[in-house]
């Protein structure tokens, strides 16, 4: 008599654990102010799509937060460039030329993460840090992306240029992406009504200079 009711006790623990399993509980992290903030920020950019890509997914409506998130994609990217970098040196190992133009852009790419070293100091991780030393951010912003320009403005042997800007290519347009957020950063505040003032005064007088500076 007890076996059909525990045969059916059976089917419904299976039943609801499969349930459970199959159909997990849905969670929509796109929400209308996330939807705003990074509209706002990459309103001011020039590759929006790319801006909306990088900062879709961030779980956070801050506009501290978004922006610091796409500096990080900026940094990330530099580093896989100088791994991708030290990657095909040994190919050009006979090549004086091409050789020297690896190791200037590794230079290069190492001066620009140094510059990121003293721009995480003056963004600070909110939006009153950021907006304080707001000019300091965006020169040390705009340096780290003529490091990687200027690697590329000395490479004039085209299949060269073009193997090397693939390999850092992304990382060139995600440190141009946050430059130009810097830029616009006044459109930014106001299209999102953000009432703090931008300081236009450098604060990077604390800082120490980059190494980069004693070889130049």
């Amino acid at each position: 008599m007890n076996t059909p009711i525990k045969l059916a006790f059976l089917i419904l623990c299976i039943a609801l654990t499969a349930t459970a399993i199959i159909v997990p509980a849905k969670r929509d992290a796109v929400t209308p102010e996330h939807e705003k903030a990074v509209a706002g920020i990459c309103s001011v950019v020039q590759d929006k799509r790319l801006c909306s890509i990088t900062l879709k997914t961030v779980p956070s409506n801050d506009p501290a937060v978004l922006v610091r998130h796409l500096a990080t994609g900026a940094e990330t990217s530099v580093k896989k460039g100088l791994k991708f970098l030290s990657g095909i040196k040994p190919k050009y190992k006979g090549d004086k030329f091409a050789t020297a133009c690896i190791t200037s852009c590794e230079k290069q790419l190492n001066s620009a993460l140094e510059d990121f070293s003293d721009f995480w100091k003056a963004a600070g991780k909110d939006i009153k840090s950021m907006a304080n030393n707001y000019f300091t951010c965006k020169k040390k912003m705009t340096s780290i992306f003529n490091y990687q320009s200027s690697c590329l403005d000395d490479i004039y042997d085209k299949p060269l240029l073009k193997e090397v800007q693939g390999g850092i290519g992304l990382g060139k347009r995600m440190s141009g992406e946050s430059v130009d957020v810097f830029a616009g950063m006044g459109k930014v505040f106001n299209t999102l009504n953000i009432k703090t003032k931008l300081n236009q005064k450098d604060t990077d007088s604390l800082l120490p200079p980059p190494l980069s500076f004693y070889y130049y």
